[in-house]
């Protein structure tokens, strides 16, 4: 594998997944009554612990991408 080519895939992994971290984030902000309902139901939550859990999902998620894919690419873009 070659520097080249693991920038590009570093580069698509950060794409895809601050794509999805978006695409989440919108669809909690505009369904967040219905969804933590449903999930409430599911896991035998209150709306409130629901809406924390996804708090601290965001969090985690962006967290990650930016450990595991962002400062990947930004080093070997650096290199």
């Amino acid at each position: 594998m070659t520097q080249e080519f693991l920038t590009t895939v570093f580069g698509w992994m950060t794409v895809l997944n601050i794509a999805l971290l978006g695409f989440t984030t919108l669809m909690i902000l505009a369904l967040q009554d219905w969804i933590a309902g449903i999930h409430g139901r599911m896991f035998q939550m209150e709306q409130a612990d629901v809406k924390r859990a996804y708090f601290r999902y965001l969090a985690n998620y962006k967290v990650l991408t930016i450990v595991f894919c962002l400062m990947p690419w930004l080093a070997l873009k650096l290199a």
